[in-house]
């Protein structure tokens, strides 16, 4: 019997302590609008060597086609909204109790206004996202999205 329960028990080590197990950011997020209650963009958040960015994959219903962000600063004015890197240089703190991404940036595409940012994780399909000046700041709720189907994953 304990033939049979050694490589089960191998398996299962390597899969928990695997990085693709790992509680991570790093995917496909679902917005939502702070006055609306209902969805608004897709975000796409991604991890290169450390260091956590946020682009916009995809706007739900925009007010205009093709919007671009005419208010944002240096080399991002003018840029089409979809694909704007808008959140950047955020990198994984240790010692806290859920998994966190602090010492970035998060800019609002619509007024150009760059944040402090700060993202952590309330369970596998709900991340947390802030944007502060000093001790202002706000606070918003996304969603995992399911890469393939685009709909959001439940719990």
């Amino acid at each position: 019997m304990t033939r049979f329960l050694a490589p089960l028990l191998a398996v299962a080590l390597v899969a928990v302590s695997s990085p693709a197990f790992a509680a991570s950011a790093v995917g496909l997020w679902v917005t939502i609008d702070d006055e609306t209650k209902k969805p608004r963009s897709h975000v796409k958040i991604t991890d290169e060597g450390g260091v956590v960015t946020g682009k916009i994959a995809k706007l739900l219903n925009p007010s205009r086609p093709n919007p671009t962000c005419d208010k944002c600063p240096d080399e991002k004015k003018g840029k089409p909204i979809m694909g704007i890197e808008f959140i950047w240089g955020l990198k994984q703190k240790s010692g806290k109790d859920k998994p966190t991404w602090e010492g970035g940036k998060i800019m609002d595409p619509e007024n150009g206004k760059v944040y402090d940012a700060k993202i952590w994780l309330e369970n596998d399909n709900t991340l947390k996202v802030r944007g502060s000046f000093l001790f202002i700041g706000r606070t918003q709720t996304w969603y995992r999205l399911d890469p393939e189907t685009g709909e959001r994953v439940s719990k």
